[in-house]
Parts: C-alpha cells; sequence; structure tokens
C-alpha cells in the first residue's frame, strides 16, 4: 500500500503541474523517474518510450501506467493513470458545467508563460537524452535523419514509419559488440497474462461495434466510439481530434461550437489530452447523466492503453535483452531522439515563442533548469505567474 499511495501522489503532483503536451510530458518523467528517483536509467526509460511511441494511444500516458506497473502492479499503472488524469479531467467537467466563464484562453498571459516553459522543458530532455543515446557518429546521423523526416513528414503514420526505419538501421548498422546491458524496466506480469490483456484488447475491439448494433443504448454507443478512438489512433495527442470529432459531431451529439470550446480549453489545463474525452462525453446529448458519460467517455478512451501496455511489456522485457533486439534498439533511440528534437521545433516552440522577447524567456527558463538544477514545478508555477504579471 505505501507504494500504491506512493504512485499515485508522485503522479497526482505531475498533473496538476505538467503543461505543454505529451513531448513535454515526457521531459517531466524524464526528470522526475530517470534523475531524481532513479526508478530506471535512461536507455532503459528510452525503451520504453520507444515502445509507447508505436502503440497506438497517448504515449505520455502510456509511460506513465508502465512505470506504475513496474512500480506497484497493475493496482499501481492505475494508480498512475488516475493521478495523472483526473486534475485536468475534473477541470475539463467543471468547464462543461459551466465553470469556465472567462471566455477564449487562447491569448490568457499565464498560458503563453506556460507554453514558453514547455520549450525549455522539451529541449532539456533532447539534451539530455542526446547524451546517452546518440554518444557516436551513426546514432547522431540516425537522429537527424529521423528529425529531419518528421519535419517534413509530420503524419502520424510517417513517425510509425521513422520509427521503425531507424530500428532496422540500428540492427544492421550497429554492431553487436558495442552493445553494453541496461537496467530495465522489472515487470509484475507473466507473458501469459500479458497475452490476455492483449486477447482482450482484440476482443472489445472487435465486439464492441456488434454489440453496439445488436443492443444499442447510449451509453454502450458511446463506450464503442471512445474504445475505438483511443484503440486506433497513432501518434496520441492532435491525432485523436478527427477521430473523436467524426464520432461526436458529425454522429450529432455534441455541437461544433461546443466542441471547439472545449478543444481550447484543453489547451489550458496540465495533463494528456485525452481527457478532452471527459469534457465531450459530459456535454454530450446522449440522455445520460453528465458526470456518468463523462466518466465512461474517459474511462474507454484510456482502457485501450492501459490493455496495450499491460499486454506489451512482458514480452518487450524479454525481446529488449537480444543483441539484436538491443541493436535495433539503439536505433529506435536514435530516432526517437529526433522525433523529439522534430518535436521542439514544431509544435512546441512555434506555438511558444514568437518573439524575440519570448525566445529570451525560453533561454532563461532553460538556464534555471539545466544550469540551476531548479525543479520543475517551480520554474512552471514561476513562468505562469510571470506570464499572468506581464499581460
Amino acid at each position: 500500500m505505501p507504494a500504491l499511495l506512493d504512485v499515485f501522489l508522485i503522479f497526482l503532483r505531475l498533473g496538476l503541474t505538467s503543461f505543454g503536451g505529451p513531448v513535454a510530458h515526457l521531459g517531466y518523467f524524464r526528470t522526475e523517474f530517470v534523475e531524481r528517483r532513479r526508478w530506471l536509467d535512461e536507455a532503459a526509460y528510452a525503451d520504453l518510450v520507444a515502445l509507447c511511441q508505436v502503440l497506438p494511444g497517448p504515449a505520455s500516458s502510456q509511460v506513465g501506467m508502465a512505470l506504475g506497473l513496474s512500480r506497484a502492479g497493475l493496482w499501481g499503472a492505475l494508480a498512475a493513470w488516475a493521478g495523472f488524469t483526473l486534475p485536468s479531467a475534473a477541470l475539463l467537467v467543471a468547464f462543461a458545467f459551466g465553470v469556465g466563464t472567462a471566455g477564449d484562453v487562447g491569448d490568457a498571459g499565464w498560458l503563453r508563460g506556460l507554453k514558453i516553459v514547455a520549450v525549455a522543458i522539451v529541449a532539456q530532455a533532447v539534451l539530455g537524452m542526446s547524451r546517452t543515446l546518440t554518444p557516436d557518429r551513426p546514432r547522431l546521423l540516425i537522429a537527424l535523419g529521423a528529425a529531419v523526416t518528421a519535419l517534413l513528414l509530420p503524419e502520424a503514420p510517417a513517425q510509425v514509419g521513422i520509427i521503425a526505419a531507424a530500428g532496422l538501421i540500428g540492427w544492421r548498422a550497429l554492431p553487436a559488440a558495442e552493445l553494453r546491458a541496461t537496467s530495465g524496466l522489472p515487470v509484475r506480469l507473466s507473458r501469459r497474462r500479458g497475452a490476455a490483456f492483449l486477447g482482450v484488447f482484440a476482443a472489445l475491439l472487435a465486439l464492441l461495434p456488434v454489440l453496439r448494433a445488436a443492443l444499442g443504448g447510449p451509453a454502450l454507443a458511446l463506450v464503442d466510439s471512445f474504445y475505438r478512438a483511443g484503440a486506433l489512433v497513432f501518434g496520441g495527442g492532435h491525432v485523436v481530434l478527427p477521430l473523436l470529432e467524426a464520432e461526436v459531431v458529425r454522429g450529432g451529439w455534441v455541437t461544433p461550437d461546443a466542441f471547439l470550446a472545449g478543444y481550447g480549453m484543453t489547451q489550458a489545463v496540465p495533463g494528456p489530452l485525452f481527457t478532452f474525452s471527459a469534457y465531450l462525453g459530459a456535454v454530450s446529448t446522449l440522455g445520460l447523466p453528465a458526470l456518468t458519460a463523462a466518466g465512461l467517455a474517459l474511462g474507454a478512451v484510456f482502457l485501450p492503453s492501459f490493455l496495450l501496455v499491460a499486454g506489451a511489456l512482458p514480452f518487450w522485457s524479454a525481446l529488449r535483452e537480444r543483441p539484436p533486439a538491443q541493436a535495433a534498439l539503439r536505433g529506435v533511440n536514435a530516432g526517437v531522439v529526433g522525433l523529439l528534437l522534430a518535436a521542439l521545433y514544431s509544435p512546441v516552440f512555434t506555438a511558444g515563442v514568437h518573439s524575440a522577447a519570448e525566445f529570451a524567456s525560453v533561454l532563461g527558463a532553460f538556464a534555471l533548469l539545466e544550469v540551476l538544477n531548479w525543479p520543475v514545478w517551480l520554474v512552471v508555477a514561476l513562468a505562469a505567474v510571470l506570464g499572468a504579471l506581464a499581460l
């Protein structure tokens, strides 16, 4: 129980302070669990990020679930998800009830401050990971090639192809003699249980549409729509928006204006963008109580991620110990650095920096994080306050 509570409280703090989107979340997690708490080493963290990048669903939330699972079993995965997700979900449901009366928050000074500090957080994550994961010319070339390709082809399918290509190059070009063992991520699940979770994931994906057509009902329709959105989106984050829009707006459950208002508010809260589903459930016109609909939508959109993480990790831990797999993973890790480098420019830098003064603020935040070793939460809070005062 102490370990479970510890996991929940750590991720609750992250859920309250992790602004900046999925790439920034990975930076927060790296600072918290690799540098500060040392739950795993740099290479193992990069391997985990690589796995979650190729699984459908929100990569940062999946990394959190995996860390919780490693620390406190399946309940730890749920505790990590709850702590990281519920703060933003609660804020968005409150907004759906009309609590957010401030109107458009897109130009709020405090939000601009948070976007600026997100640039510094991601830059620190890229720098720290590059020191370990691209220490030689071949891996640096893989990373730069991945970054160039990602910038030219920003679509989610291209990102999956970039990771696959980086792994293939690593497998063929990085000699096994140079490989060194890493500590890995302890997994408290057998392969048999992992296979069972993967089977449940596939069964729900196939059976929910059949049950919806056969039985009907608003609750089943809601669960089916949001489960499919969470199960079929690669790239996470903003990539899920077209799927959700097709289900709830074109389906007549949510008006276009309400959809856009909720999306705008989602940019102003910490935590994963997938919590937008809680807002959509709360404002839907399916006839369900708002809190019930919000809970069903939130649970359904994240359930595929939980099943995939619990199903894949037992096999991943065994696979990554083999020399050919390690060679491929070294290539994948270099590719992940390249993807993060591309994301540092777009959307993180392009969304957060629009003037020389804002770029100067990024440099100041980076100095506080990297040179003076200030805690991330303090730099985030300072950025929000200074941004609000500067408006």
